[in-house]
Order: C-alpha cells, then structure tokens, then sequence
C-alpha cells in the first residue's frame, strides 16, 4: 500500500461530479488532470495515453449508484412526513432532480443527507483509493504548544 498526500476532498467532488470533463489520478505524483473530452489531441491527453501505468481515471457515480445513495439514507430517516415524499420522487422520472426538489421543504432532513452523503462519498472514495493500492497521508496535526519555551516556539513556527 502507497501512502500519497492527496486532496481528499478534490476526489470526492469530482467523484460525486457531474460535469463532462474527464479527470485522471497522477499515481506518482498524488495530483488531478482534468481533460475536456473534446480536446482529443492535447500535449497533457498524449502524455496520460503515453503513461497508461501513471495514470488512473477517476469515477464518477453514475444515476443508479446516486439513486441507491439516496435510497439507503431513507433507511436511516423516520420522519413521517418527509420519507414517503422523498421515496415517491426516487421512483419517479428524473429521480435526482425529483428528491433534491422535495428535501428542499425539509431544512434540517436535507442537512442530515448532505451529511449522509458526505460520509457515503468520502468512503467510496477511500475504497476505490483501496482497490488501487493507495491510501491518503494522515493530516498534520496541529503542534501541540502546550510546555515549550517561547523561544523554541518561535524557532518552531518560523520554519513552518
């Protein structure tokens, strides 16, 4: 398992991204190259097709994965009121736009999802990292300045 410093964040919107670009995971480097599909013959495309090893591209959801995401969050809800309104609108045509449509009367349901959803992202985002023999650097951690010598300090937060 590789340890990269990676914007998690960065890979779990474009993850969860519905734009139409393509976006490749540098696997030496930890960084994102986003490529317009049609921009076919590029200098940064001939480089990603050059280095098929160095390059992964980067999922995005698609409907029925988005759909079942919304799906198994009203497994976690029990207000009475708003389940069988959200429900009703992932059955229905367009079922994305549908349940953001409804969750809208509901402020405090739709901070849950967007909670909810967050963490689902965030953990398909470590999976797929997994599957790739990659795992993010922990962050740093704040200095601890609790004990040290002023002078020390200021030497310590200088260099950084």
């Amino acid at each position: 398992m590789r340890t990269f410093t990676l914007d998690l964040d960065t890979l779990t919107q474009l993850i969860n991204g519905r734009e139409q670009q393509e976006n490749w995971l540098d696997l030496e480097s930890g960084s994102v190259l986003s490529l317009s599909p049609e921009d076919q013959h590029s200098e940064q495309r001939q480089h990603v097709e050059l280095h098929p090893d160095r390059y992964t591209q980067i999922p995005n959801l698609d409907i029925p994965q988005r759909v079942a995401m919304r799906e198994s969050f009203l497994f976690t809800l029990d207000d009475l009121h708003a389940h069988p309104l959200l429900s009703a609108a992932l059955t229905g045509r367009k079922p994305l736009r549908a349940f953001d449509y409804e969750i809208e009367s509901f402020p405090a349901i739709r901070q849950q999802w967007q909670a909810y959803e967050l963490k689902q992202l965030r953990e398909y985002t470590l999976n797929w990292l997994y599957e790739l023999g990659l795992e993010p650097a922990p962050d740093k951690q704040p200095l601890d300045t609790r004990g040290i010598p002023k002078d020390i300090l200021r030497r310590l937060t200088k260099s950084a």
